[in-house]
């Protein structure tokens, strides 16, 4: 009879029914817990502080209360003595900040303390925990986009878009380029072409996915375009989930030339004319070349009706100071969290 039963397509659209409302029902309760765990953190931490105001206890204080409490609550993890020193930390970190515990109390724990552990102005941090919550991003995600200095390298391409593009999607789509990209998990000659690097970013296109930013589906290399019987092909074919558009990528190897933009404005042409629907917006170029000069790409692009933004790539083992977020490796970062347990 239960054979029957499990074979029955209502029963399988019953039973699929169920299983999404239990995993639905997990992760809500998950991140109940989650945002109840840092409610409580956040009360310790005032009181942590308050008290130490209050008293002359000295560093004694934060060691005896770990021991007590982990005499009490010996199966709850997060009473050792670094964890309330970055409770303490934490909260004081937050509590000069105007939006206090109400974004913070929406990541977990452990990504609050890469965060906490890499950064120091509230503005970065708090960007952070935003796009952490906007992409759900793994902590070892969030912890690459730190390192790669994501928020200072954020919307500085040189782009034509609001003269092309609705007010909304404008915004949206700068904010998705960045300058430089960093292909710094490629191993290639450092006199490359654009075919070396076209072929190096394929073949690690996880990696480059990544570096792109959210939102990025690839749909191919030298995508081929008929046009009047003749072929042309675009070097890589995207289409962007929350721009709702294609996105066409150009390679150069070689500092930025105005006709490499012509080129781009025909791709995103025929794109439009033969990929497009009804339900997609304007596509999207993106050149990425070796070195620009923004004044020189600005009068290249100020005429064009298509959406282009021009960026600089890195292939470097080190990124220069001024993209590096302070201090820990993401093996430090997991090697602190293992010791809170």
């Amino acid at each position: 009879m239960s054979r029957l039963i499990k074979k029955d397509p209502a029963y399988f659209d019953f039973i699929q029914d169920i299983k999404k409302r239990v995993q639905s029902a997990q992760i809500k309760a998950a991140v109940s817990v989650n945002q109840e765990l840092l409610r409580l953190y956040w009360d310790m931490g005032a009181m942590i502080v308050e008290k130490q105001k209050q008293t002359t206890w000295g560093d004694g204080f934060l060691k005896q209360m770990s021991q007590d409490l982990r005499d009490d609550f010996p199966d709850m993890k997060g009473f050792s003595l670094r964890n309330l020193k970055y409770i303490r930390q934490w909260y004081l970190f937050w509590s000069d900040a105007s939006i206090g515990q109400q974004a913070v109390a929406q990541i977990p724990w452990g990504h609050n303390l890469v965060i906490l552990s890499k950064i120091r102005d509230h503005e970065e941090a708090l960007f952070y925990v935003q796009k952490t919550i906007e992409n759900n991003w793994s902590r070892a995600v969030l912890t690459h986009q730190i390192e790669g200095g994501f928020f200072k390298r954020k919307g500085k391409a040189v782009t034509n878009f609001k003269a092309t593009l609705p007010a909304p999607q404008s915004d949206l789509a700068k904010q998705t380029l960045k300058d430089p990209y960093n292909f710094d998990f490629l191993t290639i000659r450092e006199k490359h072409d654009e075919k070396e690097l076209e072929n190096a970013l394929v073949e690690q296109i996880i990696k480059f996915l990544l570096e792109l930013g959210a939102g990025f589906s690839f749909l191919g290399r030298q995508y081929r375009l008929n046009i009047e019987g003749d072929d042309f092909y675009p070097d890589l074919l995207f289409y962007h989930v929350r721009l709702h558009c294609y996105v066409v990528v150009e390679l150069k190897a070689v500092n930025f030339k105005p006709e490499f933009a012509g080129k781009l404005n025909f791709f995103l042409s025929a794109v439009d004319s033969i990929l497009k629907t009804g339900q997609d917006n304007p596509s999207v170029g993106i050149l990425i070349c070796k070195s620009r000069k923004k004044t020189v790409v600005e009068y290249a692009l100020r005429d064009f009706n298509k959406p282009i933004g021009v960026s600089e790539y890195m292939i470097t083992q080190n990124l220069p100071d001024k993209f590096k977020s302070a201090i820990p490796s993401i093996e430090e970062i997991e090697a602190e969290l293992e010791s809170l347990e």
